[in-house]
């Protein structure tokens, strides 16, 4: 909702992006599911909806370009290898031809990355320092996710991107990939993170309630609003969900956004 309402308030575009790039984990009708989730919250995006998995061609081509500027190299290093710290560039002296079938890494330049987050304030990392060189190519043969988005905002003409916090370093590390391939960085904003009483993110795969929509739509809404800092008018308790949007849209400021702490418990009273 911080992303409808970051767009829809600024006058642009909202768009709807499935990252379907990885075939042995797509739930059959999830994405059915989410696209039906926000109509019924009211959040209704601009033009097609895109789905990574008819891209393929224009990934391949970005791979091609880093190829010919000499930026990628294979890896036969195993995760457990590189598990828990930046990639030591083990595998850099390696040619492409060595071993076809292995992931090709990105030579990740050193030194600061600046980022001015729109909510959080500004922040520095040093991706090279802190991840290393990333995978663009899995070893099956299927694009890494940090490439695929960068390639997409591109493609979409993206100029900004509201999430959550959790994708700080995401952000750096395809602020990264912009750099290298030539492509403008859209400005970031990073939303605080709904957690649990134990701090872990709320999340299906931690025993997050699953049906998003137990509740009434519009209780729902009011529920985000009231969480990212916007305090919606009492009156629309009970209003139709169009109500509800129409005055998000209206009142949204960004500024309200809670910057720190960067994640927010969320107690069951709250929904």
């Amino acid at each position: 909702m911080g992303s409808y309402l970051d767009a829809r308030h600024a006058g642009g575009r909202w768009l709807v992006r499935i990252d379907d790039l990885d075939p042995p984990r797509i739930r059959a009708g999830a994405a059915t599911g989410i696209l039906n989730a926000l109509r019924c919250l009211g959040l209704h995006w601009d033009g097609e909806v895109l789905q990574q998995s008819t891209r393929t061609p224009a990934y391949a081509d970005a791979l091609e370009r880093l190829q010919s500027l000499g930026l990628l190299y294979v890896c036969s290093c195993t995760r457990r290898e590189v598990s828990g710290r930046a990639y030591p560039g083990t595998c850099r002296l390696k040619a492409l031809k060595d071993a076809p079938q292995r992931c090709l890494r990105l030579r990740i330049p050193g030194g600061p990355l600046p980022l001015d987050d729109m909510i959080q304030g500004p922040r520095r990392f040093d991706v090279a320092a802190t991840t290393g060189d990333i995978i663009v190519r899995r070893a099956d043969g299927l694009t890494a996710y940090h490439l695929a988005a960068v390639v997409d905002d591109h493609f979409q003409g993206v100029t900004h991107v509201v999430r959550g916090a959790d994708l700080l370093d995401a952000s750096a590390i395809q602020c990264c990939v912009q750099g290298v391939l030539g492509f403008p960085a859209p400005r970031y904003g990073h939303l605080p993170m709904a957690v649990d009483a134990s701090g872990r993110k709320l999340s299906k795969s931690l025993g997050a309630e699953a049906a998003l929509l137990s509740a009434e739509p519009a209780t729902l809404l009011l529920s985000a609003l009231k969480f990212l800092g916007q305090n919606p008018d009492r009156a629309l308790a009970g209003a139709p969900v169009q109500e509800v949007t129409d005055w998000a849209v209206a009142n949204w400021r960004r500024e309200k956004v809670p910057r720190a702490p960067a994640k927010i418990p969320v107690w069951p009273d709250m929904i």
